[in-house]
């Protein structure tokens, strides 16, 4: 299967999203994280993105997936941080947001970081939020991560995928069935990335 080609080619982990589509219980969606947990010796990451695939990991179904010792992590698109937190506190799952309104949420109560979209755009700026926190600067972090919401909410608000709103920025072609951002799109996109990148005592002096 596809678990095995990854570790044959020399992955590090495989991340694994829930089955979409079919929206199965959650069973179901026990079993295919474990099958693919079973299949190979490489850490599992559970993908959990309910607005994407029609189904969520529910929280008891993720304590169950904590037990496998190779599930060790989840990126968390699920925008429930009430049940984030409890997981983190309950279980040893590494748990990293995946939206990136939740970013420093996530982070407080214990997340490990962040699978980021506007991290392949603007990385340091992402890691600039982590090293305020970690610093004691929670004041700082939070303004840090609200200089990045203008951006993160412009590339997620049209309902592309983050690939097409990266790809309007870095350039790149993409693949079918997708298509590039218009220019009215891509125009803003830069425009916001622009004002990012640029240092915050440049942007306050505007």
């Amino acid at each position: 299967g596809l678990a095995r080609a990854a570790e044959e080619a020399g992955a590090d982990g495989l991340l694994v999203v829930t089955p979409y589509y079919s929206r199965p219980p959650q069973a179901a969606v026990e079993a295919h994280f474990l099958k693919a947990a079973d299949a190979t010796g490489l850490p599992v990451m559970v993908y959990d993105i309910p607005g994407r695939t029609g189904t969520r990991v529910e929280p008891a179904t993720m304590r169950r997936l904590a037990a496998h010792p190779r599930i060790v992590a989840v990126k968390d698109c699920a925008y429930d941080l009430l049940s984030s937190a409890r997981l983190i506190a309950e279980t040893g799952l590494a748990y990293y947001s995946g939206c990136e309104e939740l970013n420093l949420p996530l982070y407080a109560v214990g997340g490990a970081g962040y699978v980021s979209t506007v991290a392949n755009v603007a990385p340091r700026r992402l890691r600039e939020v982590l090293d305020a926190f970690d610093a004691g600067d929670t004041a700082g972090a939070a303004r840090l991560h609200a200089r990045l919401l203008p951006l993160a909410e412009r590339m997620m608000a049209s309902g592309l995928p983050g690939t097409v709103t990266v790809k309007a920025l870095l350039g790149g072609p993409l693949r079918e069935p997708l298509l590039p951002a218009d220019r009215e799109t891509a125009d803003g996109l830069r425009a916001l990335h622009e004002a990012l990148l640029r240092p915050a005592r440049a942007e306050s002096a505007l």
